[in-house]
């Protein structure tokens, strides 16, 4: 019974915040330098920097979100090309701007949307020290913590293959 409740308030959640929240206005320029810059302030020094390479451009998402944030270490074991660029920032991010708070409602094997329409998300929820998306685990929440845009560090690439 609390898992159907759950999966209800879920779904609820969800529904209603879409309705709520348009995905087709672009970042608002004050949000996203707010959040770079508490991204740089948690040394996530290398994603602050791919969104930059966007800002401005056509190709920045097109939305809020929830960023997913490899550490830089990560990201420099990682080939990431200048066209590759927007794809990446999308397959780490939900089309939905969340806190650790929001994200501790999903329960485990729980598909969400990524900033990719094509990639799913799966959740693995076994409390704030053991939470993953797929298999990256978040190790720092809520970093950006006073935008619109959220983000999380987490400790791997976000992988689909799985």
């Amino acid at each position: 019974m609390a898992l159907l409740r759950s999966c209800l308030f879920i779904i609820l959640f969800l529904l209603g915040f879409a309705e709520s929240q348009p995905f087709t206005h672009p970042f608002n320029h004050t949000d996203l330098q707010a959040a770079i810059g508490f991204m740089r302030a948690k040394s996530y020094h290398g994603f602050a920097m791919l969104l930059q390479m966007l800002d401005g451009t056509t190709a920045q998402p097109n939305r809020d979100l929830t960023f997913f944030m490899p550490d830089d270490k990560k990201l420099s074991s990682s080939s990431i090309s200048v066209d590759q660029v927007r794809e990446f920032l999308l397959k780490h991010a939900m089309p939905m701007p969340l806190d650790f708070n929001d994200l501790s409602h999903f329960p485990t094997g729980t598909l969400v949307p990524s900033g990719n329409s094509s990639k799913m998300i799966r959740i693995h929820n076994r409390g704030r020290g053991d939470f993953f998306v797929n298999n990256a685990k978040i190790v720092s929440a809520n970093v950006c913590f006073n935008s619109l845009i959220k983000c999380h560090g987490v400790d791997a690439i976000i992988d689909y293959d799985h």
